[in-house]
């Protein structure tokens, strides 16, 4: 449900930043807080799954593939198998289901079209569960307590078809979360007798886990009640605040770079703000705003962009010429704009980084440069200087306009 994205809304575009785990890493968390949850075995070779399942409990297993990604259970691997996440009755059949996942690429509708490439199962017991609910901890501008008696399935869906049934509790981050207000939660949302309250002691230590940790998304489907009197976490998707990470190095030393973009993880080296979009035409802009802004007349005049790329106001010629060989790489993009308004990041800067990386990576794709404020004229002098085929804009509507005319020209 929750992910790093941009999601568009009309004409607003809002920026999401957080470490997203896989579930076995929650799973090990919660251990550490005393919280009821699905035990398993974490493995990378498919030599240790016979190992593992002799570890469990139960006799029936569930082998998850560990990707960064929700809706893995309905997804396709590159191979043609369904499903990653599978109900294996026998230790015979968790290892044939598990050389079907790992090492494969899983496809689902959160993963791109590029997919994700299984490199850890998750080993589960299988529970008997009676009752499946929905709960989660979101931190927006307080924390938020959210939950349903319908768990087990998309809360999107949720949402949509029965809203009545999703309940929403804001904490008071000066008191907290008592024990007291957990039991009104968790009958809120449908507990009873016992399970009301180990259903409350898990909540309490959830929100205890989403303090330590900095979490800013915690969130358990189903979180379910058993026959035998337990109340388990049986899923877990967690986010950590990307600005917390000085003080929480061992949750972030746990990032998995290799199920992110190569390109969002080359920017954060240079400090630069980039998300990948499904447009062709790339944006290279200074500040949020202004960026929301670039991609939102890119739009009006017909065209779709290929990212989100924010240099911020200190940027180097490095950084520069970095972002520009980020967005270059893209083979999606057909064409580039360059739209910088020089307050703090300088124009002269902007127009050396162009330079440099065209010179470095060459230039495939038309280029419009709209540069504005502080050293303007001298950065417009270094463009014309350079001898580069850069396409000159009085002001961002001409910018735009440029640029989609273009591109809708060579496509």
């Amino acid at each position: 449900m929750f992910r790093r994205v941009i999601k568009q809304a009309s004409s607003a575009l809002v920026q999401k930043r957080f470490l997203n785990v896989h579930e076995y890493i929650g799973k090990d968390l919660m251990g550490q807080y005393s919280i009821d949850h699905q035990r398993g075995i974490t493995i990378d070779n498919l030599d240790h799954v016979t190992e593992a399942t002799k570890k469990l409990p139960s006799q029936w297993y569930i082998v998850k593939s560990q990707v960064l990604a929700g809706g893995r259970g309905k997804g396709t691997f590159n191979t043609g198998f369904k499903g990653g996440v599978k109900l294996a009755k026998n230790t015979e059949e968790a290892v044939k289901y598990s050389k079907e996942m790992l090492g494969n690429t899983l496809f689902t509708h959160q993963t791109g079209p590029k997919g994700q490439t299984v490199r850890k199962l998750f080993i589960a017991e299988c529970l008997d569960i009676s009752k499946e609910y929905y709960f989660a901890i979101l931190l927006r501008d307080k924390p938020y307590l959210v939950g349903s008696s319908r768990g087990g399935v998309d809360i999107e869906d949720v949402a949509k078809n029965h809203p009545e049934d999703i309940v929403t509790r804001a904490v008071d981050i000066n008191t907290g979360l008592t024990l007291e207000d957990a039991k009104s939660f968790a009958a809120a949302i449908g507990f009873k007798g016992d399970y009301l309250n180990k259903a409350a002691h898990s909540i309490v230590q959830l929100y205890k886990l989403g303090v330590d940790k900095d979490a800013t998304v915690i969130e358990i489907n189903p979180f379910a009640e058993t026959p035998d009197g337990r109340v388990v976490c049986i899923d877990a998707k967690f986010n950590f605040d990307d600005n917390a990470s000085y003080r929480q190095k061992s949750i972030f030393a746990l990032r998995d770079i290799e199920q992110e973009d190569p390109k969002e993880v080359a920017a954060e080296k240079f400090g630069l703000n980039y998300i990948a979009l499904d447009g062709n035409i790339a944006c290279l802009v200074n500040g949020a705003g202004l960026a929301m802004a670039t991609m939102d007349i890119i739009q009006q005049h017909g065209g779709k962009p290929a990212n989100f790329l924010d240099v911020g106001g200190g940027a180097t010629k490095e950084a520069v010429t970095a972002a520009f060989k980020i967005i270059n790489s893209d083979p999606n993009v057909k064409g580039i704009l360059v739209n910088i308004f020089g307050g703090i990041m300088r124009c002269d800067t902007i127009a050396e980084g162009l330079v440099a990386a065209s010179q470095a990576v060459g230039v495939s794709v038309p280029v419009v440069v709209r540069l504005a404020g502080t050293n303007q004229e001298r950065g417009n002098q270094i463009l014309k200087e350079s001898g580069l085929a850069l396409i000159s804009a009085n002001d961002l509507d001409d910018a735009a306009s440029k640029i989609v005319s273009i591109t809708k020209a060579k496509a």
